[in-house]
Order: structure tokens, then sequence, then C-alpha cells
């Protein structure tokens, strides 16, 4: 059973998530490509072969996939999918991107944001903002999945593998890359980070957020995440949102300031391995989901741990 990991990565390294979907696909079968398309992507191929577990690591440089637009990737990965029998990617946005025009190539159903692998054609997913999880078995020649990255461990390194040179086939011209926006920060990646700190509405507004949040981050070393209300509300960017129209992560340490818990949210950070919440309202379902639960004031309680720490 062969299987094709589409990596996540920026040409000058492999990201976490590619590492935590090579596990699931481990789980799936023995025989793991990983695909990496790109430009001058020769360190992040390097940096997939050492991947404990990959059978041979596939090499795709061209002008086309240097941004690694969704429809020149997608027409590599089926010019390859007759040698194998599922193909899968990180629930990323490059993955999510990517990998439903590749389904709809192939004419089969996508099985999206898998959060655990029961059998070779059966996996998890969760439904309904994660209040609910759906057994679905994809029968077929062919799987196409997405996997949620949080719910897996990185793979661990091993001996290197072979890196193999492939063409980039022809593909029609059907978008073009103009400029690439990126925000800058010197805090860790929110996605991949170990200790999140998240504030919701409460804040009160865009000052507040930054005066509050943004010193306790700094003293953990950590990323700044926000509710779905709090970014509505204009108190912190939209790469910032955490939860099921957001970002999912399972960082080590969670901690939720001012924020209700809404199921939304929830779906988007109850994984983590530790939530820490703090909320003047002891009703705030936010507290069901807490490991540690602080009924107070936020802006009296953030203060003193800031001091504290």
């Amino acid at each position: 059973m062969a299987i094709l990991l589409f990596a996540d990565h920026d040409n000058a390294s492999l990201s976490d998530h590619s590492a935590r979907a090579l596990t699931a696909a481990r789980q799936i079968g023995a025989e793991v490509d990983i695909l990496i398309a790109g430009q001058g992507a020769a360190p992040a191929a390097e940096a997939a072969s050492v991947l404990q577990g990959v059978r041979r690591v596939l090499l795709a440089e061209a002008g086309a996939l240097a941004e690694r637009l969704a429809e020149p990737c997608a027409a590599l990965i089926v010019s390859l999918a007759g040698d194998y029998d599922t193909i899968l990617a990180p629930a990323t946005s490059s993955g999510k991107n990517v990998l439903p025009r590749v389904a709809a190539l192939l004419d089969v159903m996508q099985v999206s944001e898998v959060t655990e692998v029961v059998a070779p054609d059966t996996f998890k997913r969760p439904i309904y903002a994660g209040n609910a999880v759906e057994v679905v078995q994809a029968p077929g020649s062919v799987r196409v999945l997405t996997i949620r990255s949080a719910s897996f461990q990185p793979a661990e390194t091993g001996a290197a593998a072979p890196i193999t040179a492939i063409e980039m086939p022809e593909a029609t011209a059907l978008s073009s890359f103009r400029q690439n926006v990126l925000s800058h920060s010197d805090r860790p990646e929110l996605s991949s980070a170990k200790i999140v700190v998240s504030g919701g509405r409460a804040l009160g507004s865009k000052e507040r957020f930054e005066e509050i949040i943004n010193p306790l981050a700094d003293k953990l070393g950590a990323a700044v995440g926000a509710s779905r209300a709090a970014v509505d509300a204009g108190y912190a960017a939209n790469d910032y949102q955490v939860g099921q129209t957001g970002k999912v992560v399972a960082p080590d340490l969670y901690i939720a300031c001012g924020i209700s818990g809404a199921i939304q949210h929830l779906a988007g950070m109850k994984d983590s391995r530790i939530i820490v919440a703090i909320n003047s309202d002891a009703e705030a379902p936010i507290f069901q989901v807490a490991d540690y639960g602080i009924v107070g004031d936020i802006f009296e309680v953030l203060p003193q741990m800031e001091r504290a720490l």
C-alpha cells in the first residue's frame, strides 16, 4: 500500500505539520513517499528525507511551483496518483487548498480533518464543531485525506531516505502569483507553538488586548491567540483567531483570558495538553474543559501572573 504525502514547507524548511502528517501516514501503511513541490526546495527535501519511515522523497522544482499555487500542485499530484492508493496532506491552508482539487480531478470523495486512523480505509474526523466524531470508511482505488496535525505526534528522525528529482507536467495557467503579504512577529507561530495565550471580547479594546495579553505572552515565550469575537471586534488580527473558522492548536499550555468558551472556539483548542481559564463568570463554558480555572478579573489576574513570572 503506497502513500503519497504532499508536504507543507516554505522551500527553505519543512513544516512541523508535515512531520505530524507522516505519523498518520505510517499508521495507514509502511510505504510512504513525501512530495516536495517548490523551487529552490532542496533544503526542505533534505529535512523530509531524514524523517523516520520515509521510503523516498520526490522533489519537483519549477517556476510554476515556487509559490505552491493550487492548480499546478494539483496537476503534479494527479500525474503521480497512479502509483498510490492514498494521497494525504496536513490540513494547513496549503493542504486544504490543493487536495480538494486533487479529489475533484480524481473524482473521489475527500476525507477532511482526520484525527485518528482506525484502519487503512477508515478514519475518524470531528463534526458539529467537534461535538461529535464521525467514522468514515473510504472504499475505492484511491483515498484523499487531509490530516489534523494537532492530533498526531511528529515523526522522529532516522536514516536519510533517497531524494528523487521528478519533472513538473504541463499545466494550464489558471492562476498566477502576484504578491505575498506576510505578518512578521518575534513570537512563535500560533499553530505550532508550545504555549498559547489567548484573549477574548472581555478585554474591551485593541489597546487593552495588547497591554494585558502581550506582556504575559512575552514572559512565557508564547504565541498570542484570540477568540472570533475579539477578532471581529478588531482587538486582534485575523491570523490570531483560534477556533473552528480559525486555527486549530494543541499546545502544551493554553491560557484562555476572558474567553467564555463557545463551541466554535473549543473546537480549535480543546486538544491542548493543559488548559488554564481565567474568567469573571464562574458559569462560563470554558471551565468545563479547563484543567485549572481562575474566577476573577483578567485585568487584575494577568498582571499578577506576569509579575510572579
